[in-house]
């Protein structure tokens, strides 16, 4: 296929410059009614090519026209045997995979530490976690070893899919092969929430694809690392084990009926930039991001995560990403995540009470890496003997494997009350809660409350992180089953 093309982006603006009168939605009529603050911060040509599905514009959930040419031109350039876009974010991609593979009472293999739209798809499908804990690194999860997922489908035979997380948000990366030789063992597919590595497939020093090293099905983030606008994604397919039907299905229940061709349009876009001259952007990015953490560490105080070899969960690192500590300084990630944002002009994706991670990418300037370096300098040299150490990371330490006693369906359903969180140890969560970003939850609907949950969260929270999820936002009561 030729990748120079964008058909989508194409018709689109082929659209947006037809002169003729609009009795069609959206209100703003090509922006002749849009607000005039928005006009003058945006520009007029974002409303012209807010359109929706006309005729030469083709449909998102049966297309056959620009759209499918698009997806097919993806596709290929990601390596899928089938490709899909979609406009509600990764989120709606994971939810989708669930659906397509798992019936109501279904059995489903994850990562305890998987992200909170898995806990939506196991709400919507009826399905029943099996949840495996993932291997330890010294302040922060990794993924799921091989090992133990052996240990889960022979406990678990008739579990119906496995759904792993690689990279993880610090960009730590499973064995995706040797994973998708145990589930393909079993005859049933490998499913991966590949959010943050839509690039992987562009750049020979980048970790594997996860359709290249054998996984029946990925989800990617094309916003996330790549030039699509934010909430645009893609779920890529290979193989016979997931069904077309039964994903397009879901994507019809989880994604608007009037998507934004601006975000559909991006996706073409950034799939044509990828390649076409991918190799190139993350080449300039990867040596760029080598000479800044050759930089980071000579400052003393700081720990940089590297590659760890022959470390269970931990088959590769994401070269582009940046994840450092501080507790040497006696600061927590939280701490530092305000003082560089608000003090030394640098901005963090992910804040941890253990670690920061930084994620260059495409739009990355080397004056934005030096001027990481240079805030990270000063940062140590003002630090001088803090006394103040990082909060506990999230105990994962419990049951290698489980299941909950009640499924995060039945219980999100079931008769709930209001209870204290002295009193909710012991109970059932109803509510789904956590730290946000990342967006892993410590709680979800039919799972055991600990004391250890509280304490987390409450500590979390008094070291300044963000909790999402509580109908209580002061986390002094918490929804439980009635039982």
């Amino acid at each position: 296929m030729n990748q120079r093309t964008t058909p989508l982006l194409d018709a689109l603006i082929h659209a947006s410059l037809r002169k003729h009168a609009p009795f069609y939605l959206p209100g703003h009529k090509r922006g002749r009614g849009g607000p005039q603050t928005l006009l003058r911060q945006w520009g007029a040509d974002v409303f012209r090519t807010d359109l929706p599905e006309l005729p030469e514009l083709d449909d998102l959930f049966a297309p056959e026209g620009v759209i499918l040419e698009a997806q097919s031109l993806a596709a290929e350039a990601f390596g899928a045997q089938q490709t899909w876009f979609l406009t509600n974010g990764s989120s709606c991609g994971i939810v989708a995979a669930i659906l397509a593979t798992c019936n109501p009472g279904d059995s489903i293999i994850l990562p305890r530490n998987c992200h909170r739209s898995v806990v939506s798809g196991l709400i919507l499908s009826g399905a029943m976690p099996i949840f495996i804990e993932p291997e330890l690194g010294p302040d922060f999860a990794f993924g799921l070893s091989p090992q133990r997922i052996e240990q889960a489908l022979t406990q678990y035979p008739q579990a119906k899919a496995v759904m792993v997380t690689s990279p993880t948000y610090e960009g730590v990366c499973v064995d995706i092969d040797a994973i998708a030789t145990l589930t393909h063992r079993h005859n049933i597919p490998l499913l991966v929430d590949e959010a943050h590595g839509p690039h992987f497939a562009f750049h020979p020093e980048l970790p594997p694809s996860a359709l290249s090293a054998g996984a029946d099905l990925a989800i990617q983030s094309t916003h996330k690392i790549l030039g699509a606008m934010t909430q645009a994604a893609m779920l890529h397919t290979q193989g016979h084990r997931v069904s077309s039907q039964r994903i397009n299905q879901a994507l019809q229940w989880g994604q608007s009926t009037s998507p934004s061709y601006l975000l559909l349009a991006s996706l073409d876009a950034a799939r044509q930039q990828m390649a076409l001259q991918g190799s190139q952007i993350l080449e300039t990015l990867i040596q760029r991001v080598n000479t800044t953490r050759q930089q980071l560490q000579q400052i003393k105080g700081l720990s940089l995560l590297g590659p760890l070899p022959t470390t269970a969960g931990f088959a590769a690192l994401d070269p582009t990403r940046l994840t450092l500590g501080f507790r040497d300084l006696g600061l927590n990630g939280l701490e530092v995540d305000q003082m560089l944002h608000d003090d030394l002009a640098v901005t963090a994706e992910l804040p941890m009470p253990s670690h920061l991670t930084f994620v260059p990418s495409l739009g990355t300037t080397q004056t934005d890496l030096a001027q990481l370096v240079q805030a990270l300098k000063q940062l140590a040299q003002e630090a001088r003997g803090n006394s103040l150490q990082p909060p506990s990371t999230f105990d994962w330490k419990r049951n290698p494997i489980s299941t909950p006693h009640l499924s995060p369906r039945a219980a999100a359903f079931a008769p709930q009350k209001t209870v204290t969180w002295e009193q909710a140890v012991g109970h059932t969560s109803a509510e789904l809660i956590c730290p946000y970003p990342p967006g892993i939850p410590v709680l979800y609907p039919g799972a055991k409350i600990t004391q250890a949950d509280a304490d987390y969260l409450r500590q979390v929270k008094a070291a300044g992180g963000h909790i999402t999820g509580c109908s209580d936002p002061h986390l002094e009561t918490l929804r439980v089953v009635q039982l």
